[in-house]
């Protein structure tokens, strides 16, 4: 943690992008997410791209050493939907240790391998812990708003096991990302504290947040200070945010983090906000420009991107950064506004 640190301080770290429009770019089948001890499963699992460290890790590898190679310090495991409650719609909650844990020792060697070749520009690994398809703050029932379809004990039991896979895999950091609802980031951060305590390590911890439409919101509703504030208390590297919108659209939340955080700042957008065909059409350089104005105001320590961005938006990103300082630390009694 202290290498990583000591690097924050001085350049602003450069994460990866899309892991799943990387995999769309392969045309895959039915039986690219089968394996021999799948073959007969009952359900369909096209689509369920975490499957492919196990079945088609050639896939998974070649995609992190072509985002390493266009510049970037930071790799995010193919685990988003890795838990068992986003894998029991494929009826797969068995092979929940196994998807992380190996997903974890690709990205591992893959940036083994990088920093090896470059040792002047160590690689990293963040174990990307996703928000599953449950909220614990809200109901899916609009006739009974009391209802809960996930409870926040359930949550952190898959959090965990997702948290002590990963470790075992290798990951440099924890990456607690596209938080819609705090209550289901803090079962995530409770069971890593839990497996910190059990394990007497200090793994590194970041944290996003998704601000899901213009009101400058999280989809339970806070505003990006409250999300602040409410994991503020935490011991974490960074706070950031990520997904839903584009760079443009996310930065005054972006500043907002900011100027009242006294934590790295990460941020990955998408690559504009989706065509009427669910596709991202801003180019990198396009995205680069709108980046540019992060950098110009000192807004990041850790700069990537989400959906729709490739390695070609990656390669313009880490140019970019290249040129610019990080932002400095505030003090930690900003946090809280005024």
């Amino acid at each position: 943690m202290k290498k990583l640190t000591e690097l924050l301080h001085n350049k602003i770290l450069v994460l990866d992008g899309a892991m799943g429009t990387m995999i769309q770019r392969h045309k895959l089948e039915e039986e690219d997410f089968r394996n021999k001890e799948l073959k007969n499963h009952p359900k369909s699992l096209k689509g369920n791209n975490d499957l492919l460290s196990i079945t088609r890790p050639d896939i998974i590898k070649e995609i992190h050493a072509e985002y390493f190679e266009a510049g970037a310090d930071i790799a995010e495991t193919n685990t988003f939907s890795s838990t068992s409650i986003a894998q029991a719609d494929y009826g797969l909650e068995e092979l929940v240790y196994e998807l992380n844990y190996q997903s974890a020792k690709i990205a591992k060697e893959v940036a083994e391998e990088f920093t090896v070749r470059e040792s002047d520009k160590p690689r990293f690994v963040a174990g990307s812990m996703g928000p599953t398809n449950r909220t614990a703050s809200l109901s899916p029932d609009v006739n009974d708003p009391g209802f809960r379809a996930i409870s926040f004990e359930e949550l952190r039991i898959a959090y965990k096991q997702q948290a002590e896979a990963l470790l075992d895999g290798g990951v440099d950091m924890l990456l607690v990302e596209t938080v819609f609802d705090t209550l289901n980031a803090k079962a995530a951060l409770f069971a890593i504290d839990e497996v910190k305590e059990e394990r007497n390590i200090d793994v590194p911890v970041m944290i996003s947040g998704t601000i899901t439409d213009a009101s400058g919101r999280t989809l339970s509703g806070q505003t990006t200070e409250a999300f602040l504030i409410s994991i503020a208390h935490v011991d974490l590297l960074s706070v950031g945010l990520n997904c839903a919108l584009g760079a443009s659209q996310l930065r005054p939340y972006l500043k907002i983090l900011a100027d009242k955080s006294n934590f790295f700042v990460s941020a990955h957008p998408n690559a504009g906000l989706p065509n009427e065909f669910g596709q991202y059409d801003e180019t990198p350089e396009l995205m680069a420009e709108q980046i540019k104005e992060f950098l110009d105001e000192g807004l990041v320590n850790i700069i990537g991107g989400c959906c729709g961005t490739t390695p070609e938006h990656v390669a313009a990103i880490a140019k970019l950064a290249q040129g610019y300082s990080p932002r400095q630390l505030v003090h930690s009694q900003q946090i809280i506004s005024e």
